[in-house]
């Protein structure tokens, strides 16, 4: 937890807390950008472009002769 600065002798009045982590709306903030950035990644990676050259390289890795 994080140390909260007050004056040497002063108490912090009843019914106060500290700010230990992030509220609800920050999760639901947090949530919708890791599906936004997810639902991104997977429009990039299953375009056509990107999957013949997915398959190029598992195909060229595949047919290495030693």
């Amino acid at each position: 937890m994080r140390a909260v600065w007050r004056p040497r002798g002063k108490r912090m009045p009843r019914g106060t807390r500290r700010d230990a982590g992030m509220v609800t709306s920050e999760y639901a903030v947090g949530v919708v950008a890791a599906v936004a950035f997810a639902a991104v990644l997977y429009k990039v990676v299953t375009s056509g472009q990107v999957t013949t050259e997915l398959q190029g390289i598992v195909e060229r890795a595949l047919n290495v002769r030693m």
